[in-house]
């Protein structure tokens, strides 16, 4: 059955989450459909930032360990608030460092080459970032990445196989490493299954949650997981190069961070100023340096409004809107050489729709001069993603008639097909 404007606006009337679309700063006149890249601000975002501007106006360093959000244990709340998002214990994520930054501490901690097995599985689609500091650790070691990083191929480009993750899983493979969602063609890979296949070989596992948390629920306590990383300037809104975040599953507790700083102190004893780094007994231990309190005040007004809704709900309206979008894109767009390159069933798809086209960077183009903000990747990918927070139906339908108007009046052609600096 076609989807006609009436069948729209009565999914946006019956939206439990419309009203939060009002707690952010919306462009007139524009369509956002690049949260899986970078988040709209919030009212609450940019009134907890200016709170915590206020508290250094007003306290100094006071502030580290007065007002209402002590910036000495600022992190720990917000590692607590992140927790319920990925299903871990409050002790087991800590809001911290970078992404990149956060999967070398990880590997620092985790990867221990002994005998044969020095080997570190990853997948030839994942992000660039990942696959530099794999290469980097494992050079730190003396090994070379070509003989001891392993890549699982792709059959088709856009997804992998899982059983052909497994199946690479041999007696030499120290640490498997992968992204929940792939970043281009937004495939979810299995992370249960996964992880149970790996432990089953002697296989630490690690996740990337770049593309999945604030969008996706997890289970990383309960799956077993051994360590997760993630940003929080996607889905979770937290700003321009807001502060990543980490897991640590609770049975690595006992063991020392491959890198130690000063603030992954016991909180008791960070002051006593010794030189015996004696490690924080939960992830917090992980910290290495003070935490970046403004690039962090952000998500804190964010995840008040994750704890509000739920992780169901959340990924309910994502799973939809992404369906929605896919049958319109069928509907509206045949003949005109577009293809879905992510999964089609729920089980398998994450928070953003991937579409090919061989005019992609063009068209991305003509989109934003039309009001419509999408992303591009390399070489052939539009990437759409809808907000689960921010982002109504009217908004996926347009969407994809602006498309269908580009395509027609072939305004694509006024560009090049090559992308800008930052795609």
């Amino acid at each position: 059955m076609s989807i006609i404007m009436e069948q729209i606006r009565k999914w946006d009337e019956e939206d439990s989450l419309k009203e939060y679309r009002n707690e952010f700063y919306i462009k007139e006149n524009s369509i956002y459909m690049d949260g899986n890249s970078l988040g709209l601000l919030s009212k609450r975002a940019e009134s907890s930032l200016l709170n915590l501007l206020d508290s250094w106006k007003n306290l100094g360093i006071d502030g580290w360990t007065s007002g209402e959000e002590p910036w000495f244990y600022f992190a720990e709340k917000l590692g607590e608030l992140s927790a319920p998002l990925v299903g871990a214990k409050k002790e087991e994520v800590m809001v911290t460092g970078s992404t990149t930054g956060n999967l070398h501490q990880l590997l620092a901690t985790f990867y221990q080459p002994e005998g044969k097995k020095t080997k570190i599985v990853a997948d030839e689609l994942n992000f660039p970032s990942d696959i530099y500091a794999i290469q980097s650790i494992l050079k730190l070691k003396g090994l070379d990445p070509q003989e001891h990083l392993i890549r699982v191929k792709s059959r088709d480009g856009h997804t992998i196989h899982e059983e052909d993750i497994i199946q690479s899983l041999n007696e030499e493979v120290a640490v498997l490493v992968l992204p929940t969602v792939l970043y281009r063609s937004g495939q979810l890979f299995d992370i249960k299954k996964i992880t149970k296949a790996a432990h089953e070989k002697g296989v630490i596992v690690g996740w990337d949650g770049c593309h999945s948390v604030g969008a996706i629920p997890h289970e990383f306590h309960n799956w077993g997981v051994d360590f997760a990383y993630w940003c929080n300037y996607k889905y979770l809104n937290a700003g321009p190069g807001g502060v990543g975040a980490l897991f640590i599953h609770e049975k690595h507790f006992d063991r020392t961070p491959g890198l130690t700083g000063w603030f992954g102190s016991d909180k008791q004893k960070q002051f006593d100023m010794k030189h015996t780094f004696t490690a924080a007994a939960t992830s917090g231990a992980y910290q290495i340096g003070t935490p970046h309190i403004f690039s962090m005040a952000p998500l804190l007004g964010s995840l008040q409004m994750f704890g509000e809704i739920g992780m169901e709900k959340i990924r309910n309206k994502s799973l939809h809107q992404t369906r929605v979008l896919m049958e319109l894109i069928v509907q509206e767009l045949s003949g005109f050489d577009f293809r879905l390159a992510n999964p089609k069933e729920d089980a398998r798809r994450g928070g953003h729709v991937s579409l090919e086209h061989p005019e992609a960077a063009r068209i991305c183009k003509s989109l934003k001069e039309l009001g419509v903000v999408p992303d591009f990747r390399k070489p052939n990918i539009i990437r759409l993603a809808p907000a689960a927070l921010y982002t109504t139906y009217k908004d996926v339908y347009d969407t994809v008639q602006i498309i269908k108007r580009i395509m027609q009046e072939k305004h694509y052609e006024k560009h090049s097909n090559e992308r800008e600096v930052v795609a």
